[in-house]
């Protein structure tokens, strides 16, 4: 029995760790596809429209979800990651990272 238990929690820290290792890292994605223009979660392109959560809200960007819209549908100046570019699961990645570092 007890080498039943073992053996079913080795599996479950297995499959954990490979749910982990499957999961996007969204530091890394962001600094991929964002830091160059939003280095330190400024704005180098337009001050106004950097990742602080005041100026994100001022925007009306307030979810993860309206993250990843604005990264779809972008004003001027900002690039638009197209699902090619940047995947569904990448994006919400790269959005919970800036909901989580920029306050």
């Amino acid at each position: 029995m007890r080498g039943k238990i073992i053996v079913m929690s080795l599996g479950l820290v297995l499959i954990a760790s490979a749910a982990q290792a499957a999961a996007p890292n969204g530091k890394a994605l962001f600094r991929k596809n964002c830091a160059a223009c939003h280095v330190n979660g400024g704005n180098v392109v337009n001050p106004k429209f950097t990742l602080s959560r005041k100026d994100r809200y001022a925007h009306g960007v307030k979810t993860v979800g309206d993250i990843v819209k604005k990264m779809r549908n972008p004003g001027p100046g900002m690039t638009k990651f197209t699902k090619k570019m940047v995947s569904d699961k990448d994006a919400m990645a790269i959005a919970k990272y800036i909901m989580k570092t920029f306050k």
